[in-house]
């Protein structure tokens, strides 16, 4: 299992996200976008994970609720820009709990005999609220999303036709 590597740098509101994947760039970008496996891994395993819409195209605009086990709600919602594909996807995210603090998400996948990194850059709007991001635990939960991808992309490549 390979490490998730944050980096926040200093005087711009940019947090920068890399992780290696043991698995194909297709079967990682269909755990990106098909809501039946992104609900088995996105966010901290604690929360139910409830997907409104997920409509991957460009314009196309998805939502997500995470719910804790006291039924309190924390929604997510945003829109694709461009057409995703396994090269990756452009994305504006929202918590729903802080609304107007937009951050625009790229999303991209690099495959090297047979592991996939996949990096994201995200903008935010100041540097307050990229700090506001990160205050928020992002890195662990991230952590412990990418954490259960990891080992989804190892069930469902165990289901993969070999060619």
């Amino acid at each position: 299992m390979s490490e998730t590597q944050i980096q926040v740098p200093d005087g711009v509101p940019f947090i920068d996200v890399s992780r290696e994947f043991e698995a194909p760039r297709d079967l990682v970008f269909r755990a990106f976008t098909e809501p039946d496996l992104l609900v088995q891994w996105l966010g901290p395993g604690k929360y139910e994970m409830v997907i409104d819409t997920y409509d991957v195209r460009a314009g196309g605009s998805w939502r997500y609720i995470h719910r804790d086990g006291d039924g309190n709600e924390y929604g997510f919602h945003g829109v694709f820009h461009g057409d995703p594909s396994p090269d990756g996807f452009v994305q504006t995210f929202e918590f729903e709990g802080a609304p107007g603090h937009v951050s625009l998400d790229k999303l991209s996948l690099e495959e090297r005999e047979g592991k996939t990194t996949v990096h994201t850059h995200s903008v935010y709007q100041s540097l307050e609220a990229r700090n506001a991001m990160v205050e928020s635990g992002m890195a662990e939960g991230m952590n412990e999303g990418f954490n259960r991808l990891d080992a989804l992309l190892e069930r469902l490549a165990t289901l993969a036709p070999v060619h």
